[in-house]
């Protein structure tokens, strides 16, 4: 009976004493990982990381900080579950430092998506340690929680990653948007760096894409050029009184670089290429395409597979152009003055000469950057005779393509008075054409016009926006054709002042195009003069496509899907890590005192 008694007190003592332990452990508040993982780029998240899908014990406003193998993360990335997009696009939201610096999160999380930058290698451990400060409100206090949780995960094996040895990449996301594939179609970016990253951004500088499918990289066509430096560190020292200047640089020293590279995009489609750098040992790799260049600048001749390009001698402008599938019909002009296919921009302010960028002989600066991917060539000057105008002509030539693109510009520095302003002109020797055709918006309709049968000096009017005009030869089946990329007119001091813009087309011993920005001279009162003014701005770009015609009624129909493919570039967005130099803070430099609009101010819960 008493061994009875003891063996009751006994269970009920035992239960009594587990009792605390297990309620203590079903109200305790834990963070729990419901999936940690390793990943490759992808154009949502297009760089190597892990993605954690965490669960809060309860709604709150959190701040995270998580840490792989001891070294806390700079880049992290937080969001609400139901805000994860899709992985094939690029990402809609992002919170950069100075975010955090100005405002802090006060969303409310329940079970938050964490992603890091994790440079990962294939088949290795890691340790990944988050930390969630919970909070009662935006603003830190004593009353918050910090949960802490560590898990190890392995990094997926089987895929080989890029050389260690280059220590930094940055991630580019291009897509397609056009419904078009894209094959080796060039993509130029800007690109900034740290000084003490860039001492030969020329030699190590390497592109990679990233299969989505398979995750493999392949090394693409690249070249660097264009480099501009900033080493000027801002002053921190503190004032005459010895008050510290301010917590945080305002700036910090800086190279920026142009990087240019092929790129295989499909159709609707988004990929993530890796931009990697920073190898002192690494050695120049030469890229070889069908883009050649020979010559001395201003008259170079340029070549690829599909074209030959020759540049005036003298002022470098567009002299002849050569369709590489019809090679014994070269265009040209060669009919009056300096003879080139492309003249503008130029002005007529009598009693002076008329002037254009093609009567340079040469221009003052000349500019000239071959590469693989994109050969450039830039001249700018002023007006020969005219002083108060500078104007610029730049060509970027690329490989496999039969086109190349045109910008000019033309900045009027002092008032002077025209009977012409003029840009985006292209003249041809008036045997070598028998039809124009150009989109006409107000009919809504291609125009396609006989001019080897029209009347010396007729112009035929076209609206200063047309999408696209062409030139073409129904015998020889070779045609020219102007795409319009970008047009525009600006002024500083003054408003642009232009009377009735337009392009047109007229023909006499040639044939030619050219935008009419003030033209009184083609007008009924011809003598009538019309001021530039003073910071005036005139810029435009075009593509310029030779191309065979096709046989129907239709001869210029290859121009469509070249104007669609043209004036549909790929979309690119960079994606860069947060270096360690960066600051947690922020400090910024107002015109005036006073408010900035963020006192007092309390994010509200979302």
């Amino acid at each position: 009976m008493g061994r009875y008694h003891f063996t009751q007190w006994l269970f009920l003592f035992l239960l009594l004493a587990a009792m605390p332990a297990f309620a203590k452990e079903k109200g305790s508040k834990e963070l729990v990982i419901r999936e940690l993982k390793l990943d490759y780029p992808s154009p949502a998240i297009p760089f190597y990381h892990f993605q954690a899908e965490l669960e809060l014990p309860h709604p709150a406003i959190i701040e995270v900080e998580a840490a792989v193998d001891g070294k806390v993360l700079r880049f992290t990335d937080l969001h609400r579950m139901g805000d994860v997009g899709e992985m094939n696009r690029p990402a809609l939201s992002h919170r950069p430092p100075a975010a955090y610096g100005l405002s802090r999160d006060g969303t409310m999380y329940h079970h938050p998506h964490l992603v890091g930058w994790v440079r990962w290698e294939p088949g290795k451990e890691y340790e990944i340690s988050i930390t969630v400060r919970l909070k009662q409100h935006v603003q830190d206090s004593d009353g918050d929680e910090f949960l802490r949780t560590t898990q190890k995960v392995t990094a997926p094996e089987g895929v080989t990653v890029f050389d260690p040895a280059w220590k930094n990449y940055k991630a580019i996301v291009v897509s397609e948007s056009a419904g078009i594939d894209r094959k080796r179609e060039p993509v130029e970016v800007l690109l900034p760096f740290y000084p003490d990253n860039a001492g030969q951004l020329i030699r190590d500088i390497r592109v990679v894409s990233v299969d989505p499918k398979t995750h493999e990289l392949s090394e693409v066509p690249c070249q660097v050029y264009d480099l501009q430096s900033f080493l000027e560190e801002d002053d921190m020292e503190p004032d005459k009184d010895g008050n510290p200047s301010r917590e945080v640089p305002l700036w910090m020293g800086t190279v920026t670089a142009r990087v240019a590279f092929l790129a295989d995009v499909p159709a609707r489609s988004s990929r993530v290429f890796l931009v990697y750098y920073n190898n002192k040992h690494a050695l120049t790799k030469l890229w070889q395409t069908d883009l050649r260049v020979q010559g001395d600048a201003p008259g170079l001749m340029i070549d690829n597979d599909q074209v030959s390009i020759g540049l005036h001698p003298a002022s470098g402008h567009l002299d002849q152009i050569t369709l590489k599938s019809k090679p014994g019909f070269p265009l040209f002009h060669r009919m009056e003055t300096n003879g080139a296919i492309h003249w503008n921009p130029g002005v007529y302010t009598p009693p002076l000469a008329w002037t254009h960028t093609a009567d340079w002989k040469p221009p003052a600066h000349v500019s000239f950057s071959p590469g693989p991917v994109i050969t450039t060539v830039e001249m700018w000057d002023h007006l020969k005779g005219v002083p108060e105008v500078d104007a610029s002509v730049r060509y970027n030539f690329y490989p496999g393509v039969p086109y190349f693109i045109s910008s000019t510009t033309m900045r009027i520095n002092e008032r002077i008075d025209c009977l012409a302003l003029r840009n985006g002109e292209i003249v041809l020797k008036r045997e070598l054409i028998t039809h124009a055709a150009w989109y006409d918006a107000v009919r809504d309709s291609v125009v396609v016009y006989d001019v080897a049968g029209m009347a010396d000096l007729t112009d035929l009017l076209i609206e200063a926006d047309v999408p696209w005009i062409t030139f073409y030869n129904e015998e020889s089946g070779i045609g020219f054709c102007g795409i319009q990329l970008d047009y525009s007119n600006a002024g500083l001091e003054s408003r642009e002042r232009l009377l009735n813009p337009y392009i047109y087309i007229t023909g006499g011993p040639w044939i030619y195009w050219s935008r009419a920005l003030s033209l009184s001279f083609q007008s009924s009162n011809m003598q009538q003069m019309i001021p530039g003014m003073k910071g005036n701005f005139f810029a435009e770009k075009w593509a310029y496509l030779t191309y065979e015609t096709q046989e129907g009624a239709k001869p210029w129909a290859p121009v469509l899907s070249w104007q669609k493919q043209l004036t549909n570039p790929l979309r690119v967005r960079l994606v860069e890590e947060v270096d360690e130099r960066v600051s947690r803070s922020v400090h910024e430099v107002y015109i005036d005192e006073g408010a900035s609009g963020w006192e007092g101010r309390e994010t509200s819960r979302h």
